[in-house]
């Protein structure tokens, strides 16, 4: 083999490995692009689910509807307040709530109610007492049997969250209540708005209604 022969060969042989090498280097270099804008989506995707599913949990912990307004910013009143007592004595400090908490004191039920544990209830306002007629409503307070049947109607044996508000619950009067709707127009019995729900106390969920709720037996 001449010389010359040899060098051609030689330098086509450095040509194709050079060739090789540049492939090579461009190959890895976008994979290695690829895979870098593949994590980064990956990781913007992960990031942008979790805040979506934060900012839902944060929603559902809070205290919805047109009547929380009503309800003190601050003291023991205020939301942050009554999540500190249990239910009867956070009660009595909404100003909501007077005659309810008023009903309670008269059928005993105090004690009852603040050493339950995880309960819901379902507390009518002030105005909603005020659609019984007085009559009415002075005869159901001075009966206490009957006064602790309706209350305990308005209260039921689990905590229950907005998500679980909706269908049939047993209450401690040992009746059943419905809830239909969901967050923010719940209604109770067909009838029955709920004003401002998942009000939290120490031992229960509040959901503040606008009608005094009437066992049906």
């Amino acid at each position: 083999m001449s010389a010359n022969t040899r060098n051609r060969r030689t330098l086509t042989a450095l040509l194709a490995a050079g060739a090789l090498a540049l492939t090579l280097g461009a190959c890895s270099s976008s994979g290695g692009s690829s895979s870098s804008s593949a994590a980064s989506s990956a990781a913007s995707s992960s990031a942008a689910m979790s805040g979506s599913t934060a900012s839902t949990a944060a929603m559902g912990d809070q205290p919805f509807g047109t009547a929380c307004a009503a309800v003190p910013k601050d003291g023991a009143g205020s939301f942050t307040g009554m999540a500190k007592d249990p239910v009867a004595t956070a009660a009595s400090n909404n100003p909501l709530l007077s005659t309810l908490v008023a009903a309670v004191k008269q059928a005993g039920l105090v004690d009852t109610l603040n050493s339950a544990q995880n309960i819901t209830v379902f507390a009518p306002t002030n105005d909603a007492f005020a659609k019984i007629p007085k009559a009415d409503l002075e005869a159901l307070l001075a009966d206490k049997a009957k006064l602790t049947k309706v209350l305990t109607y308005h209260v039921a044996p689990d905590r229950l969250a907005p998500n679980a508000l909706a269908g049939t619950h047993k209450t401690l009067e040992g009746g059943d209540l419905t809830v239909t709707g969901s967050e923010p127009d719940f209604t109770v019995n067909g009838s029955s708005k709920v004003l401002c729900g998942n009000v939290q106390t120490a031992n229960a969920t509040v959901y503040i209604v606008d009608t005094v709720l009437m066992p049906t037996s």
